[in-house]
């Protein structure tokens, strides 16, 4: 398929998939709730010949398609959104709410692209089943659930995937990215970080905000341990072992006179490396005891695992093969090796569990001249959203037409080619 061939073929395409993203944009659902996403994608890829099960890992969905002898493709979409409440302004902003794991009813919104990475599959999908001449083997499309919650793809796993629908010869997936509308970004060998995300509690010994001094304040405590835990990365590791701790939730008491008996931290970690990983899990919990020791805390603190990614490790030479085309189709000036993201992926587990390469590579979204502009003047974190940004919302143009012929010509090169 050459390169005018595949732009006549996913120009037709380009209307009806700016209304199916945006309409996905508008109803966001978190993750485990995707109903109405997976039904819509399930009947989408049933319409164009696909055989679609859902259901598969709660609410995944998987349509194949077997197109003679070949290699088997797993292409995957996540779909879940995040309970951010949107202020992008745009006329398809999403006004939904929903309810998250801990019964708190929040706003929710496509703020890291999935409705976008839908929309790219199911574009890719009608090319492939409309040109069935021009390749041979079997898709297998995967539209996956609770990506947010590093939970999906395993879930997926577990129910099955492999056992009933085959080993992948090859995973292909792609993530929206806050760099310029068009570009593609790709790397070989350690792509995104692992991440773990604990839950920590230090307790203390609650009392009246007039007597202290009979307490521990869990407050207090909380302060210092969080102070500590940032010299982990400036002290502890060396500049060369990439590491990211933070704290991004503290909940103490419940009344400005009354000293609790508890603080909660939620600690993110982002590492690359397992030595790197284990050293700074160990470090957390070395502090959490020694600050709970030196405050005279009642008891040692609990610390809880919520989730953790693992780190994805891009196949090298299956990059090699997927860049090269890229940049055949698209051009050196929007083709480029990217840097280690320190962002997470569940998209990894497929390849791991397949045993077989993967390749995960990055597709701009931002309006071009704008990121260029902002890029000139030092006011990328200022001008550009990043995903999870309540902000964060990509041009639909170029983007979707990019994301589409991506994930086309990276399912061309590796699936066989028709007699």
């Amino acid at each position: 398929m050459k390169n005018a061939v595949l732009a006549d073929q996913v120009a037709p395409l380009l209307e009806d998939l700016a209304a199916l993203y945006e309409d996905l944009h508008q109803h966001p659902e978190l993750s485990f709730q995707e109903e109405r996403t997976a039904g819509i994608a399930a009947q989408r890829l049933r319409d164009l010949g696909y055989e679609v099960t859902e259901g598969v890992g709660r609410t995944g969905v998987v349509a194949v398609l077997d197109n003679g002898p070949g290699p088997t493709l797993l292409i995957r979409a996540d779909m879940d959104a995040l309970p951010v409440t949107e202020e992008t302004g745009l006329p398809y902003a999403s006004t939904q709410t929903g309810v998250d794991p801990d019964g708190a009813t929040v706003g929710v919104t496509h703020a890291c692209g999935h409705d976008m990475h839908v929309t790219w599959l199911i574009g890719a999908a009608a090319v492939l089943a409309e040109d069935r001449d021009s390749w041979s083997g079997r898709l297998m499309f995967v539209v996956q659930p609770a990506e947010e919650l590093a939970e999906g793809a395993d879930a997926m796993i577990a129910d099955g995937l492999f056992e009933r629908f085959g080993k992948p010869d090859v995973c292909l997936g792609q993530h929206l990215a806050p760099a310029p509308a068009g570009w593609i970004l790709y790397r070989g060998g350690p792509t995104m970080a692992a991440t773990d995300s604990v839950k920590l509690t230090l307790h203390g010994r609650g009392g009246h905000g007039s007597t202290p001094e009979m307490t521990v304040d869990p407050a207090i405590l909380a302060a210092s341990t969080i102070m500590k835990l940032q010299t982990i990365t400036s002290r502890e590791k060396a500049a060369a072992d990439l590491a990211v701790v933070t704290v991004g939730t503290v909940r103490v008491g419940t009344k400005e006179n009354v000293i609790s008996d508890r603080a909660e931290l939620g600690i993110n970690i982002r590492t690359f490396s397992e030595r790197v990983r284990q050293d700074v899990l160990a470090s957390i919990e070395r502090i959490a005891h020694g600050e709970s020791h030196s405050c005279g805390s009642p008891r040692d603190p609990d610390i809880e695992t919520i989730h953790a990614f693992p780190a994805l490790v891009n196949d090298p030479e299956a990059t090699a093969r997927v860049s090269a085309v890229f940049t055949e189709h698209f051009g050196e000036g929007r083709c480029m090796e990217g840097p280690q993201a320190l962002g997470s992926e569940d998209f990894g587990a497929f390849a791991t569990a397949a045993g077989c390469p993967s390749v995960f590579w990055f597709v701009g979204g931002h309006d071009a001249d704008h990121w260029l502009q902002a890029f000139a003047a030092n006011r990328l974190a200022e001008e550009v959203p990043y995903n999870h940004s309540p902000k964060f919302a990509p041009v639909q143009d170029p983007t979707i037409r990019t994301g589409v012929e991506t994930l086309v010509l990276a399912a061309l090169e590796w699936a066989g080619k028709s007699a």
